[in-house]
């Protein structure tokens, strides 16, 4: 049995610390808490299994491009034979203020194509997912344009704060029920 946490961004320094790649940042502070590296390459992802708290842990970083994650994402779980019901999809929500995270059980896609991608493959709605907020556009920006840009200076720390607040939830998940990780986190 193992439970698998898996962060969704765009590969490549290019869109390192861009919004859409909030995913991966709250993954690279948990390696960091651990003292892991993501040092396997498989199924077009970048992954690393440990045990953490007694836990049997993966932590994947999908290498496909944002909009095709699931691709990944499937393949990995398939090999590994991890349970849809043992993994958490950490991603960027527009529609949550930067600061900001939720956990859910299940849902849709809510426009995000890492998502719709992941969806698209599991075949299922029904997985956890921890919401990691980068708050909307202002002006005439387009979405793409924002999503793929970076964080402004004075952001810095409510995003810090988000990473963080993900990366405990993360580590609350592994012990405890997801249903508590929700009612300690989604203040």
């Amino acid at each position: 049995m193992m439970k698998c946490i898996i962060g969704l961004g765009n590969p490549g320094r290019k869109y390192e610390q861009t919004r859409h790649n909030i995913g991966f940042m709250v993954i690279d502070e948990l390696l960091s808490r651990h003292h892991i590296n993501l040092s396997k390459e498989k199924f077009n992802g970048l992954y690393a299994v440990e045990n953490i708290q007694g836990e049997k842990v993966a932590f994947l970083q999908p290498q496909t491009f944002m909009n095709r994650s699931g691709e990944c994402i499937q393949s990995f779980i398939d090999y590994y034979r991890i349970n849809v019901d043992d993994i958490l999809v950490i991603y960027d929500d527009l529609d949550l203020p930067i600061g900001k995270i939720r956990l859910r059980q299940k849902g849709g896609h809510g426009g995000h194509n890492g998502l719709r991608s992941t969806i698209d493959h599991l075949g299922t709605r029904d997985f956890k997912r921890l919401r990691v907020g980068i708050g909307r556009p202002t002006g005439p920006m387009s979405i793409v344009d924002y999503v793929l840009g970076k964080f402004s200076q004075d952001q810095q720390e409510s995003v810090i704060l988000s990473i963080k607040h993900g990366a405990d939830a993360c580590e609350k998940w592994l012990n405890d029920d997801f249903v508590n990780v929700m009612n300690t986190f989604n203040q």
